[in-house]
């Protein structure tokens, strides 16, 4: 096989099972606990810098909402199975970054790998990000430059692959969905605040503190659970988060 295939189709399968990545982070941050101390010996320094990785988190989550609220119908997509495009999305987050829910879910996690301070976690969640997501990156272009040909070529060649360039921003050609936000957010935004909450909680009782819920994390936890109970019923139960975008079958420029 060649080296070119072999790329595409090892990305493919790297794509079918990317929704496990999270896993293999998971045992990686927790195996770091036992390294795990207060800033400068300070608890309240610990619950400023949690605040800072809550930031960094929100922004990969606002990235991947501006991305899915403004995206054409059939693209986007969380399919596992195979490439899905009925149409190009060129405006909007997609006319300054090729990737940008690659690079909301990036920032997701890294506000995750960043909570417990220890320098070689961040270092390896990048190199095993940048390993994997290149693959699934390379895969997913060579099925958009085979569908769309020079159209898909003209806007990558104007277009980074993942690093913003905000003078390039074109008004998103759609109206904004929050119902198709809310339909495919929530179980992301919820896995992040609850893989914080652990780590909130882990890491004050590796550091002799006990296990106790502080303030902050009371009111963020109930908000999360109440939010998470309510879509998950609305999505399931009701179609009030079901109307989603038309769908469209010609490149969206």
């Amino acid at each position: 096989m060649a080296l070119l295939e072999e790329f595409e189709e090892s990305g493919n399968w790297l794509f079918r099972w990317r929704s496990y990545l999270p896993l293999v982070l998971g045992v990686l941050i927790f195996s770091g606990l036992s390294y795990f101390k207060y800033p400068f010996g300070s608890h309240r320094l610990d619950e400023l810098w949690e605040v800072v990785c809550l930031c960094v988190s929100v922004s990969g989550l606002l990235v991947r909402a501006l991305t899915i609220g403004f995206a054409a119908g059939r693209t986007s997509g969380r399919n596992t199975e195979r490439q899905v495009a009925d149409s190009l999305n060129t405006t909007g987050m997609y006319s300054i970054v090729r990737n940008p829910l690659y690079l909301g879910n990036f920032l997701m996690v890294l506000g995750v790998v960043i909570f417990l301070r220890i320098w070689w976690i961040p270092l390896l969640y990048m190199l095993l990000f940048t390993v994997y997501y290149e693959r699934i990156i390379f895969a997913e272009e060579m099925f958009l430059r085979r569908k769309f040909g020079k159209s898909y070529l003209d806007w990558a060649a104007r277009t980074p692959a993942f690093l913003p360039k905000l003078s390039h921003w074109r008004s998103p050609a759609l109206p904004f969905s929050w119902r198709k936000v809310l339909r495919r957010e929530y179980h992301g935004a919820f896995g992040v605040i609850m893989a914080m909450f652990l780590l909130e909680v882990t890491s004050d009782w590796s550091v002799g503190r006990g296990l106790v819920i502080e303030g902050m994390w009371k009111y963020i936890l109930s908000f999360s659970v109440g939010t998470y109970v309510v879509l998950r019923f609305l999505h399931k139960h009701t179609k009030v988060l079901k109307a989603g975008r038309q769908q469209k079958n010609s490149v969206a420029t």
